[in-house]
């Protein structure tokens, strides 16, 4: 382990700019894919235990029907369809209840995300109240986003796949967009060389 700090110690000596961007990259990754994760366990568990009545609500804007691939379902920016089985019977993975597990899993993981990313990975000493209203302002521009593109994915694989591998495809279609974009927004808040807070 000692070799390993020796070598990065003289990488980061020869290399200060690009020894940054590595460590912040292997830093948001590690802690990017832990709030994934945790963020599956949300979209997995939660609707279930919101129950088969809000599973039962449609609740979504703009709701505007799509055929793909031969699969017809409403697109939305916002909520998801309820979900019916073969017998016309209503399905957990849908409907009010799925939105409510989204939203949920997605800002719970961007309440442990945040101070992970801005104390470890860009040791950051700004403001921090400044910083997390921009973060938070951009979490609600990304998830419309990211949400209309789950929508597809969800509409389309519902009858392909079981609810179990369509939420893994919708943590990861989810996270991985979010994650690639929040990089950047996070580059943005904390500013190389700011400067510390006066006491």
């Amino acid at each position: 382990m000692q070799a390993i700090r020796n070598w990065w110690a003289g990488f980061s000596e020869k290399h200060p700019v690009l020894s940054k961007w590595l460590y912040q990259i292997f830093f948001f990754i590690v802690f990017s894919e832990g709030v994934t994760i945790f963020q599956y366990i949300i979209f997995a568990f939660l609707p279930k235990l919101l129950g088969i009545g809000l599973a039962g609500t449609e609740w979504s804007w703009p709701a505007i029907p799509v055929t793909l691939f031969g699969k017809t379902f409403t697109w939305n920016a916002l909520g998801y369809d309820v979900l019916y089985d073969e017998a016309g019977n209503v399905m957990i993975g849908g409907g009010l209840g799925y939105f409510i597990a989204m939203l949920v899993g997605s800002f719970l993981a961007q309440c442990i995300n945040f101070p992970l990313q801005r104390n470890i990975t860009f040791k950051s000493k700004g403001n921090v109240w400044y910083q997390a209203m921009w973060y938070f302002i951009a979490w609600l521009v990304i998830t419309p986003i990211v949400n209309s593109l789950n929508c597809i994915w969800v509409g389309v694989m519902k009858d392909i796949v079981p609810g179990w591998l369509y939420n893994i495809g919708s943590t990861f279609l989810m996270g991985g967009i979010s994650m690639i974009v929040f990089f950047f927004v996070f580059k943005i808040i904390f500013p190389e060389g700011e400067k510390k807070e006066e006491k």
